[in-house]
């Protein structure tokens, strides 16, 4: 007897192979037949008429904290993630020596607006090196495995001490130094190394992450600090990748170590002409895996009275008397007439990021996101259209929705590549081989960002919904998102529905497969807040053979574990071949 049978599903294996029905049995952790399977489970799921799939792995969250006090690990657990990969972006929380604490809690909150306050209350610190940090995460039982990075800036932090974000260029020996740290936690089982170079990414109080204006030289003996290892994901965001100097190094660490290399633009001259595309067809051409990474849609970020951010957050009205009110108090006073003159009247303190723009041109990008988010609207579709359509001014507009659904509603403002109003720069690069899906950021931008339900996004929109061009089969998206990420990272137990690799699965009602607006809770330690998008039409998520969710409920099963770098890779090889 099985202890799980899984019968009647269309089965989508993570292979890009065409969907077939059939069955599914599982003993312990593993799967063991796929197709017709005879006999009985001790528990058995009738799939029919629901797609079977592998869990989805996420290559690029940020839950280093999190991952410390929480067992459930939503909101990733909630969208089908059976495996995470945190430390993204040269940020995490080891090495750290006893005074740097606060230190690296300012650099999350200010990289991934994550609560520090939240941070602060809710890690232990029961570690100083890296290999003790994995020893805490592997002593916490989990719904879903997590895996992780060596972060730049806390080795930074760790060697240089202050001088970690300034100017200073370390000496050889504290390039050493740094260069043992890095092998030494991957060596004990990290998956990979990150950094960050990007002008966006800077600590609580403004400054630069440590790591921006690292020198080549530094860089690449960082990455070679790899070497030889059987496992290490270099994983990079950068500003520079239009660069010749930038490419040059990391094509030279790909040839010196023939480990893979995973890059992140953030400038927009990364993609102009499609520079991150041709990336990756040189790196394919020339055997180097090197793979950018792209999310299946613009990074967005969130307005409203719920967020951290709205149009009127820089008026000194708001800022004086609604910025700190409850929700209903804050909607209660802003339907006061003179509050709303006060509001409209009035110039935002505001004069950097999107507000630089001004409101009027900023309006044509933001839009309402409704019960039924879409994230591919047209130009009519935003708040400055909608006035437009109306006769009024933008800020009027913005100000009336603001207050829709008792100040929940929310406003969805992409962040680059939205100029044409649609989303076929994004499908050229997704279907390219060497591209990785990624960029859900799981876990952090509790104010302005919901992001961590990308895989349930790019399942249904790209897989169903999409009416402005053209979609994927399911079968492509389903391995771009589980193979592809797992293979990436050196996991070749899991990704596919195949016997001997984890029972690692997702039974999904595909046609009721839907996102929710995203809302605020305040769930974090300390009370912190951050904003979760819910899904539904996930029947039941099973991780290493446990159901973990059903139907969006958590079973309180905690089968989840630390993924060690290299030893997952060596489990059952052959059956990944």
């Amino acid at each position: 007897m099985r202890d799980l049978i899984i019968r009647n599903g269309l089965i989508v294996d993570g292979t890009g192979a065409a969907p077939f029905v059939g069955d599914i049995a599982v003993d312990g952790d593993r799967i063991v037949e796929v197709g017709k399977v005879t006999g009985q489970g001790r528990r058995e799921i009738d799939a029919k008429g629901q797609m079977v799939t592998p869990g989805w792995v996420d290559i690029h969250t940020h839950y280093d904290g999190q991952a410390t006090w929480d067992a459930v690990m939503a909101p990733s657990s909630w969208h089908g993630v059976t495996t995470a990969i945190m430390g993204n972006c040269g940020v995490g929380f080891a090495p750290v020596r006893p005074d740097q604490h606060d230190f690296l809690i300012e650099l999350m909150e200010g990289v991934e607006d994550i609560p520090g306050s939240a941070l602060a209350e809710g890690i232990d610190w029961k570690w100083e090196s890296f290999p003790q940090y994995l020893d805490a995460l592997e002593a916490k039982p989990r719904a879903i495995d997590v895996g992780t990075h060596v972060p730049h800036g806390s080795i930074r932090a760790y060697v240089l001490g202050e001088r970690c974000n300034t100017d200073y260029v370390p000496n050889d020996a504290e390039i050493a130094e740094m260069s043992r740290l890095v092998r030494e936690g991957v060596a004990a089982g990290a998956l990979g190394f990150s950094t960050s170079r990007t002008l966006l990414h800077k600590d609580k109080h403004g400054v630069h992450v440590p790591g921006t204006f690292a020198g080549s030289d530094e860089m690449l003996a960082l990455g070679l600090a790899m070497k030889g290892l059987e496992h290490g994901v270099f994983e990079m965001v950068s500003d520079h990748l239009g660069d010749e100097d930038e490419w040059t190094w990391v094509k030279d660490f790909a040839h010196q170590t023939s480990l893979p290399v995973t890059l992140v633009a953030t400038s927009a001259g990364a993609y102009e002409g499609n520079k991150m595309y041709n990336i990756a067809e040189e790196a394919r051409a020339q055997g180097m895996d090197i793979r950018p990474q792209i999310a299946g849609r613009p990074t967005g970020v969130l307005h409203g009275l719920t967020s951290s951010f709205n149009v009127f957050s820089g008026h000194p009205t708001y800022r004086r008397e609604l910025a700190h009110l409850p929700l209903e108090e804050k909607v209660e006073a802003m339907r006061r007439p003179e509050i709303r003159a006060a509001l409209l009247g009035e110039q935002s303190a505001m004069r950097a990021g999107a507000m630089s723009r001004g409101p009027e041109q900023l309006l044509w990008l933001v839009f309402p996101l409704g019960e039924r988010p879409n994230y591919e609207p047209n130009r009519e579709d935003s708040v400055a259209g909608l006035a437009e359509a109306a006769g009024v001014p933008p800020l009027e507009m913005m100000y009336d929705l603001l207050l829709r659904d008792g100040g929940r509603e929310l406003f969805y403002q992409p962040l680059g590549a939205y100029g044409s109003y649609n989303f076929d720069f994004f499908r050229k690069n997704m279907e390219h081989p060497k591209v990785l899906f990624g960029l859900s950021d799981g876990g952090a931008h509790c104010g302005v960002i919901a992001d961590a339900g990308m895989p349930t996004f790019i399942l249904s929109y790209w897989g169903r919904d999409r009416v402005k061009g053209d979609r994927f089969p399911v079968e492509f998206l389903v391995r771009k998102l589980t193979s592809d990420t797992a293979r990436a990272y050196g996991l070749r137990d899991r990704g596919e529905i195949k016997p001997g690799l984890l029972a690692d699965l997702n039974v999904i009602d595909f046609e009721a497969l839907r996102l929710f607006r995203p809302e605020a809770v305040y769930d974090l330690p300390a009370g912190g807040k951050r904003l979760v998008q819910r899904a539904e039409g996930y029947r039941y998520t099973i991780k290493s053979g446990q159901v973990t969710f059903e139907d969006g409920r958590h079973t309180g099963a905690l089968p989840g574990a630390l993924v060690r770098g290299g030893r997952e890779a060596k489990i059952l090889a052959h059956a990944a071949e």
